[in-house]
């Protein structure tokens, strides 16, 4: 059987058009959302502008919570890292961004040690279901079914639905994160977020961000300065920003809103100078869950670009506190 030659083959090839430009065959295609949220293998979704990642939210349920990292702006790097830069052990728990509770009912879901040092009994925040994705022009959203469970008996302490959404923002260099969280005990039950200021909402900053490692500033709502004038003082929002390049714009940071709905607002904000900052959500006071009216909790992390001035971190958490809230009760 005779065969054609390689190079006949190829310029037979160019001769035809590889695909049809004709496009009048599907006159009904719909624009692609700017903003979509992808699920990906082994219990990922990545949030992506325009087909580049912003962040991406880790809810494996053999894991000890769900989190998002990286955070990004424009520029490559991320803002948020995993675990402390002196301690990576005993704070590996530090997971980008992420929501937990040092003590609820004495159950400890705030460290990756199974016993907490001891004091208390551990717990894991295990995604149970993905309720659903959503893709838009301006926001890309997900939400998820977590139960709140304690290692040492299995006992379910909280019911937790989460909505992450993406906003983007008109000026194309931020974007907000929005979190909102309705929280339930189990049917017949009462639990509580007992009085401590460590949770719901923490964020480990990049080590170049943090004061003290690449001499960043924390800012919050009241005009005070870093760690010294910020750590557990009541404010409604609280911005890191720092140095995340050498170029000569290379200037980011993240600035975590409270919402005024949430319990105790202004809240307290728990920051370090090492990049850590926690808005607290029950420092000044127990809160107790029933199986019948849901606890809300709702924040956002500011992602930006530059160092943001106070007055501009005031506009956009007062721009944030104008959005509708989620309607949970809507979705499935």
């Amino acid at each position: 059987m005779r065969t054609l030659p390689l190079a006949l083959l190829c310029c037979s090839a160019l001769a035809f058009p590889a695909f049809s430009q004709d496009t009048s065959t599907i006159p009904n295609t719909k624009p692609v959302p700017r903003l979509q949220v992808l699920p990906l293998p082994d219990h990922q979704a990545s949030f992506q502008l325009d087909g580049k990642e912003l962040t991406r939210f880790h809810f494996d349920p053999e894991a000890k919570r769900p989190f998002w990292y990286p955070i990004q702006t424009t520029m490559a790097p991320s803002l948020v890292r995993m675990g402390h830069p002196h301690d990576p052990h005993g704070h590996r728990h530090h997971y980008g961004v992420w929501m937990t509770h040092n003590s609820v009912d004495g159950v400890s879901f705030w460290s990756d040690e199974k016993d907490n040092g001891g004091k208390n009994e551990y717990g894991s925040i295990r995604v149970k279901n993905v309720l659903g994705y959503w893709d838009g022009e301006d926001s890309a959203s997900m939400m998820t079914l977590n139960h709140w469970v304690s290692e040492r008996d299995q006992r379910i302490l909280l019911l937790e639905k989460r909505h992450t959404e993406l906003k983007l923002l008109p000026d194309a260099t931020s974007w907000l994160l929005i979190i909102d969280s309705e929280f339930t005990a189990p049917k017949g039950k009462t639990t509580t977020f007992d009085q401590n200021n460590f949770g719901l909402v923490g964020v480990r900053m990049a080590k170049q961000l943090g004061t003290a490692d690449g001499g960043g500033r924390i800012l919050n709502s009241e005009g005070q300065i870093n760690e010294e004038q910020i750590h557990e003082k009541p404010a409604r929002w609280c911005d890191y920003s720092g140095r995340l390049t050498n170029d000569e714009k290379g200037f980011a940071g993240i600035t975590l809103f409270n919402h005024p709905q949430n319990p105790y607002n202004p809240t307290d904000f728990h920051v370090r100078k090492d990049g850590w900052m926690c808005a607290c959500f029950s420092r000044n006071g127990a809160l107790t869950v029933n199986d019948t009216t849901p606890l809300r909790g709702r924040w956002a992390l500011w992602v930006h670009e530059g160092v943001a001035a106070k007055e501009k971190c005031e506009e956009m958490w007062q721009a944030f506190c104008k959005l509708p809230v989620a309607d949970l009760a809507k979705k499935p």
